[in-house]
């Protein structure tokens, strides 16, 4: 930030003013250079320093008071004393006297003796942009653009009016002294220049956002009186729940599912419409906030959630939709990229500078609007007034993190405070000194706002006059005759990275797709946990995919269709599924601790096994002098070779290698395709009556029908752990092809499935 010239330091102090006493006490000078030697008896030490001694102990016995405090007595009260030490950093309220204010001129821009009523304030980092060409070409608006320490030396643009980072150091403004170097919050700069050279209206806006139709007049109201103003009705939220204090606009302009920057993520659920409207008369919607289509003014949560990182939003709003006007009490998410100010609003055009960039204009569209209702103004709502193109950049969470956490209280403190200061610009300090109490932002917002409040007086603004509180009056009740009814629309809106109607067919053309790849493929699923609780579902589950589901389990359940079989030998089953379904293109085995995504499985080959060989905890040499287990797995496994047909054997020995070892493999899934049936089923044949085990029967098997070499690679990316996380979703990923382990066990864990896997095949949702 530009900072002001340090004070003079206070000079040293001169010898030839210092008094009598002063003189007296200075040190004595003695000619010896050594001093008489003191008495070393110690009790004679003790009685002169006795003072320093007890010193030293209190001190001592203070220390361990606390360390003993700290480890063994109520350390969530010393904490609780710590923290408060720092709530009760003392804020100072500024003290101003209104009616000593110097005028600013302006003494150092070409533009002295300018004047325009009518302002677009936009900051600029970079050289023009597409979007502020086209600013710069409507009629009768005058576009002022403010740079910042990133903004090229040479910016320019005919049309537009261009303050420098170095020109702003001249202007004289007391808020200089609090604006960072790099930020668009330096617009403050721009608002009061703009209102310094007559300014009666000023739109805010960004360097994305394109005006519809080039025309800010036909999208807003900017006259309020005159004959050019628009005599008018205006809907309005209705007052009559003292509850609610915050609305999301968006739902009222076809939107439901969208909300935006700023809007308590506690209130994004409320997306209903309203029950009825009420009306008031226009002229004083001071604070003009308008929807942009494309990328409306949306949070890191909102973005970061509704789709890949590489697409870009184009999100559309009912143009059609009547303006909507917030009554006192009643709050909405404000911004500094599509809004109108008039001159009554001015002193709410101030960007806080103690918030992160992603906060400030939402802190100071709350702030702004309590103050409105003092001058009984109020905030309309407009249908879409700019397109903001989506330029797919990352959205900072971190600078948006405070914005979660305190708006919903801030919007509860801002419409219980109350003020009873004679003067408009007397409540606004007020109200600052009071959110800096509550650390909704620092003390140093309160000396900004004391030099914002100056700098408005210093221009020449009038503050506007009091009225009274429409809130603090008994409300109203609604008759029917008041009521109005508004319905909005239902527009195409995002869901989970998918449009809700625009990508509908998208989404079932993904799901003809896959089962137009699986359909002919047999799903064989082994299930561990209790079948009544989840047959059913993985039948819902997959069936829509392949040809059919067939489960296994411990224990045989007729009513749900579920065969007996026992896992460790499980494999001695499957030849029998196999001549059951002779024309299937293939059977995929799947255990229910493992999770598929079959939208990751279209490219594989179905010609060629699938196996999780590649996946070292899944796949493992072992050595048959690891134990008695091992050692009789080993020596069925070899008597099993030795009887292999030769084309078996010579697969099998090449890919083994070694005569003592053999292959684990946990077996969870795999895929043979139908020109490796029949090998299947003869190899089964071959174990006959021997226990080999299911995890080393599967690879024995594998590696004797083919080469790894052949397998396909498709299961070679799938997550695999030995233990699952303690909750299961931070393991899951749509991008892999497969997730192990998994548990689900109830129909409320299968839900929780159901909502992760939507991430791949948002269809899923239906099942829910």
């Amino acid at each position: 930030m530009l900072v002001q010239d340090p004070l003079p330091t206070k000079g040293s102090s001169n010898p030839a003013n210092q008094t009598k006493s002063q003189v007296r006490n200075l040190p004595t000078l003695h000619p010896n250079r050594f001093s008489e030697s003191k008495n070393l008896d110690f009790s004679t030490w003790v009685s002169e320093n006795l003072y320093k001694i007890v010193t030293i102990l209190v001190l001592l016995a203070t220390i361990a008071a606390l360390f003993f405090l700290r480890n063994v007595g109520d350390t969530a009260a010393l904490l609780c004393f710590e923290t408060r030490t720092t709530d009760l950093e003392t804020i100072h309220l500024p003290k101003i006297d209104w009616n000593s204010i110097t005028p600013i001129n302006d003494k150092v821009t070409p533009y002295a003796n300018f004047h325009s009523e009518r302002w677009i304030i936009v900051s600029v980092s970079d050289y023009p942009t597409d979007s502020i060409r086209a600013l710069v070409k409507i009629k009768g608006w005058q576009v002022l653009a403010i740079g910042n320490s990133r903004t090229p030396s040479d910016w320019d643009l005919k049309g537009a009016i261009f303050l420098s980072f170095d020109m702003q150091s001249k202007l004289g403004y007391r808020v200089l002294n609090y604006l960072p170097y790099g930020s668009y919050v330096r617009k403050s700069v721009g608002y009061l220049f703009a209102i310094q050279h007559g300014a009666t209206k000023i739109f805010d806006a960004d360097n994305r956002g394109v005006v519809i139709d080039g025309d800010i007049g036909k999208h807003f109201d900017v006259e309020l009186m005159g004959e050019q103003a628009r005599q008018e009705i205006i809907l309005q939220y209705t007052h009559e729940n003292p509850n609610r204090t915050v609305v999301n606009p968006y739902v009222h302009f076809g939107q439901r599912s969208v909300w935006p920057r700023g809007l308590p993520l506690e209130n994004v659920g409320e997306i209903g419409h309203e029950e009825y409207y009420t009306e008031v008369f226009g002229g004083k919607q001071f604070i003009q906030q308008g929807i942009s289509n494309g990328l409306p003014d949306v949070d890191s949560v909102f973005y970061f959630t509704r789709k890949s990182s590489f697409d870009s939003f184009d999100i559309r709003f009912d143009e059609k939709a009547p303006k909507v006007a917030l009554p006192q009490g009643i709050m909405a998410p404000l911004n500094s990229f599509n809004s109108l100010y008039h001159t009554s609003a001015f002193w709410g055009l101030m960007l806080p500078v103690s918030v992160s960039t992603m906060a400030s204009d939402v802190l100071r569209g709350y702030w702004a609007q309590r103050l409105l209702w003092e001058i009984g103004g109020f905030v309309v709502v407009y249908p879409p007034t700019v397109h903001r193109y989506d330029k797919t950049e990352s959205y900072p969470f971190s600078e948006e993190k405070d914005l979660h956490v305190n708006v919903g209280r801030l919007v509860k403190f801002l419409v219980s405070w109350r003020s009873h200061k004679n003067r408009l610009f007397e409540k606004i300090l007020e109200l600052s000194f009071a959110m800096a109490e509550e650390r909704f932002w620092t003390e140093k917002d309160v000396k900004f706002t004391a030099a914002w409040l100056q700098d408005l007086l210093a221009v020449g603004y009038q503050q506007p006059r009091l009225m009274s509180l429409e809130i603090d009056r008994p409300r109203a009740s609604i008759g029917h005759g008041d009521r109005k009814e508004f319905v909005p629309k239902k527009l195409p809106s995002v869901h989970l990275g998918v449009e809700e109607i625009g990508s509908v067919n998208y989404e079932i053309g993904n799901l003809i797709r896959w089962r137009k790849n699986f359909g002919n493929v047999v799903l064989v699923m082994f299930c561990s946990g209790p079948v009544e609780h989840t047959a059913l579902e993985w039948r819902l589950l997959y069936g829509r995919i392949f040809k059919t589901v067939i489960i296994l389990s411990s224990e045989k359940n007729q009513d749900l269709a579920v065969d007996q079989g026992q896992l460790d030998y499980v494999y001695k089953q499957l030849p029998k599924i196999l001549n059951r379904y002779s024309s299937a293109e293939g059977f995929l085995f799947l255990q229910d601790n493992t999770i598929l995504n079959y939208w990751n499985l279209v490219q594989a080959d179905k010609d060629k096994l699938w196996i999780t060989n590649k996946v070292s905890k899944s796949w493992t040499p072992v050595s048959t002098k690891n134990g008695d287990w091992f050692s009789k797995q080993g020596e069925m496994v070899k008597k099993v070779v030795e009887s292999m047909p030769a084309h078996f054997q010579v697969n099998y020995k090449e890919a083994a290698k070694s005569h003592e070892d053999f292959i684990v493999c946990s077996s969870e899934l795999f895929f043979v395709p139908r020109r490796y049936v029949e090998d299947f089923i003869d190899l089964v044949a071959l174990v006959g009556n021997l226990e080999i085990h299911h995890k080393v029967a599967i690879p024995m098997f594998f590696l004797s029908m083919d080469s790894p070499q052949n397998f396909d690679p498709i299961f070679n990316t799938i997550i695999y752990k030995k233990k699952p996380p303690s909750a299961n979703t931070t393991l899951y990923s749509a991008q892999a092809p497969a997730i192990h382990p998994w548990s689900v066990s109830t129909e409320q864990e299968f839900i929780k499935l159901i909502r992760v896997m939507a991430a791949g095949d948002p269809l899923l949702m239906e099942l829910v």
